[in-house]
């Protein structure tokens, strides 16, 4: 086995030189930062954080699934030096350049499905929703928005009112977005409706029709469905086999955009470039950010060419699709597609296997779900009861980084596992080692 310099802390945390940093940063920056932890980075390799103090820490969270081939990835790094060497900036929505052009032919050749697609650039996923919202009502002339209880679509306005995730996002911002309807999701360790799959028939689904449709809303009024093929912030929840493919048959039947806000779980992230594709869905609108740059910001609507039929200067961004932003995505794609990929569905798998070994020796492990490296456990006081037990999972997320693992939590009572597509089977092990340990230390009598 490798030898690792990693976990390794040699102060208390914080140390003298973060604390420095993190009473600078509360005298002077918004109050609304959350701030999980406190964590002042200097520096990142691959799986590696370290501190201001050189405290190391393994990193099971990716900067929020953001950092999706690992911390300073040489390839990626060079291609941004090459980049800031040529132009730091051009205003791709007034002007050309061959980065941009290249990305966008390369996100709507890889995007699921057989139609054309056309891309725009933004600086992030909330943008991209934002975009998606203007351009769904745009080609459908319609104004209703259907999205689910628990989903996260990011805090500028227009999303704000897609999300569901946590009151405190919507809390003194209203009034927010007309004619946004919220529905369930398809939880099945939290069914609403208190069914079970397979024999449910997909309730959850048919309710849209059966209620929504039926007694608050006509369909001929929604210009889109805004979906997670796994929802995010709310738990790290993967939907039952056949779900997104009977939304997008409902989608379909109404003339429905189903747009597919991928901006976590896309870009290699669920073992395959999106994961629309584990259920052979073909969204009329993806939505990518996050991963997409490693790091650097930057997100992507991607939308059939033929609802792509908004007019020159109905939208546009200023630094969306930024050069070094541009080039560092393609380095990442190429990443993705010539293993990060693959290594995230098999890593996944270890992953996964090993959680559910570890929810045999501790019951306050409810549920386990996941697709390649986006998993999600859910903590539970009682599996019986399945009463969400979310003190353990606020403890776990701070004594794990107080010892040199870098988690988060995901809903209220889920913690999400979300290393850099980089992970092998050295930090898989060390991951599952420390999470079992510190369990076993509050584990209930």
């Amino acid at each position: 086995m490798v030898e690792r310099d990693y976990p390794r802390i040699i102060t208390p945390l914080p140390g003298p030189k973060a604390k420095a940093i993190i009473e600078r940063d509360q005298a002077w920056t918004s109050t609304c930062y959350i701030k999980e932890y406190p964590l002042a980075i200097a520096r990142g390799s691959g799986m590696m954080v370290e501190d201001v103090d050189g405290n190391r820490f393994l990193d099971f969270m990716a900067g929020i699934a953001v950092s999706s081939t690992g911390y300073g990835h040489p390839r990626v790094v060079a291609a941004v030096k090459e980049a800031a060497d040529r132009f730091l900036h051009i205003c791709g929505s007034d002007f050309y350049f061959e980065g941009m052009a290249t990305l966008a032919e390369r996100l709507a050749r890889v995007a699921p499905g057989t139609s054309r697609k056309r891309v725009f650039l933004t600086n992030s996923g909330t943008e991209a929703v934002e975009g998606a919202i203007k351009l769904a009502r745009y080609v459908t002339g319609r104004t209703g928005i259907i999205a689910f209880k628990g989903a996260f679509h990011g805090r500028t306005t227009g999303a704000l009112s897609l999300t569901s995730s946590k009151r405190v996002q919507r809390a003194g911002f209203g009034p927010l977005l007309p004619d946004v309807h919220h529905v369930a999701y398809g939880n099945c360790y939290r069914c609403e409706f208190g069914k079970t799959f397979p024999d449910c028939e997909l309730f959850c689904v048919r309710r849209i029709e059966d209620d929504l449709f039926s007694r608050h809303l006509h369909p001929t009024d929604v210009a889109a469905i805004f979906v997670e093929p796994i929802m995010g912030e709310g738990g790290y929840v993967v939907p039952p086999p056949g779900w997104l493919s009977a939304v997008r048959e409902l989608c379909t039947r109404h003339g429905i955009l189903l747009v597919a806000d991928e901006v976590q779980s896309g870009v290699g992230r669920t073992g395959k470039m999106f994961a629309v594709e584990h259920e052979g869905v073909e969204p009329d609108i993806l939505l990518s950010a996050k991963g997409l740059a490693s790091g650097m910001p930057l997100g992507a609507i991607i939308s059939r060419e033929d609802i792509t039929t908004w007019p020159t200067g109905a939208h546009g961004s200023t630094f969306g699709g930024n050069p070094l932003c541009c080039a560092a995505a393609l380095a990442t794609l190429d990443l993705v597609e010539q293993g990060l990929a693959e290594n995230a569905a098999r890593m996944g798998e270890q992953l996964l296997e090993g959680v559910k070994r570890l929810a045999e020796r501790h019951k306050v492990i409810g549920d386990i779900r996941g697709r390649g490296l986006m998993i999600g456990v859910e903590f539970v006081e009682d599996r019986t009861t399945r009463q969400p037990n979310t003190d353990l999972v606020k403890r776990l997320v701070q004594q794990a980084f107080r010892e040199g693992l870098l988690l988060l939590g995901a809903g209220p009572n889920s913690l999400r596992l979300a290393p850099p597509l980089v992970v092998d089977d050295y930090d898989v092990d060390t991951a599952l080692t420390m999470i079992d340990r510190l369990l076993g230390e509050r584990r209930p009598s």
